[in-house]
């Protein structure tokens, strides 16, 4: 991908059935998110993750006619499949005091160029430069020029970093580099709020890979305090001791969920206004969940790490 800041230092080219009803109960179980029986293929319900977020107009309007709250409620609840190998059966035993889940949207950018057209999308997604983004899956397969951007939410309180480096074909890697944040970024993370990477008033990434790439790594990183980092208007780089020395104290094994027939949504203007530099709304529980969802378990309390690969094509 192309850097998102023309200064910056680094290239960045950043079972199907039904939910039964035990599943269902098992959603409000103080573990996390619903799971099917370990020796199942698994399913989750948007619920298990928006929980967290503030009720929306219309179940405040239903809860009070009726006097009742349903806690984790939802009325745009949505099916996720699991959408990686079953491993957190592995890590049983691992502290998960820790918010151990974490949502991912990657939105494909595509540009309308007609003014009409524009008008017409804008209400439903479209940026003040024409890019209308679509929900894609994590695995994806990117062609050397699109543009992605990806909004990245937590169910709860944390510290969000993100590391890029290329990988290539015959298993090697480029330069590491601290993507997110530089200065002048929030990362801070909240039931609700959206951090945008790139920002929406930044220009997109765009795929550029090289001929001998595959794709890219980008190692998320979330904290239950600030790291004490030299931040500045330029990536930082991160040698591969500490990247190590971090993958050793917070790595976490991780289990992707895909939203059944989420590929293609539309940004909606609440993703947007969520994801706002300046922006004070929230995701409540009526509005769309991630497109993805990782299911991880931290080896420690106070952080995970996790990379998600990138896959390129020319």
């Amino acid at each position: 991908m192309s850097s998102r800041r023309p200064h910056s230092a680094p290239k960045v080219v950043p079972a199907p059935m039904f939910v039964s009803m035990i599943l269902i109960a098992m959603a409000f179980q103080p573990s996390g998110l619903a799971r099917r029986s370990q020796d199942t293929v698994r399913t989750i319900v948007s619920d298990d993750f928006t929980k967290n977020r503030p009720k929306g107009r219309g179940q405040r309007n239903s809860a009070r006619k009726s006097g009742k709250v349903s806690e984790g409620s939802s009325s745009s609840g949505r099916s996720y499949r699991l959408a990686s190998s079953p491993t957190i059966r592995r890590a049983s035993k691992t502290n998960l005091s820790f918010p151990a889940h974490l949502g991912l949207t990657i939105w494909k950018l595509r540009r309308v160029d007609d003014s009409r057209a524009l008008l017409q999308v804008r209400g439903k997604g479209a940026d003040p430069w024409g890019w209308i983004a679509e929900r894609v899956e994590a695995d994806t397969v990117f062609q050397a020029g699109d543009h992605l951007r990806f909004s990245i939410e937590s169910p709860r309180a944390g510290y969000l970093y993100v590391i890029d480096r290329d990988w290539f074909t015959d298993g090697s890697s480029g330069a590491t580099n601290l993507i997110f944040p530089m200065r002048g970024d929030d990362n801070r993370l909240q039931a609700g709020r959206l951090i945008d990477i790139p920002a929406q008033d930044q220009a997109p990434f765009k795929a550029t890979p090289e001929p001998n790439q595959a794709g890219e790594i980008l190692t998320i990183i979330v904290t239950s305090s600030p790291l004490t980092l030299p931040i500045s208007d330029k990536a930082l780089p991160i040698s591969n001791t500490q990247l190590v020395e971090w993958e050793e104290m917070w790595g976490a094994m991780a289990e992707r969920f895909e939203m059944r027939g989420g590929t293609g949504q539309v940004r909606t203007r609440q993703e947007q206004q969520a994801a706002a530099r300046k922006g004070t709304r929230q995701l409540t529980r009526d509005d769309p969940a991630p497109q993805t969802i990782y299911f991880l378990a931290p080896k420690n309390s106070g952080a995970f790490l996790f990379n998600l690969k990138l896959f390129y094509t020319r």
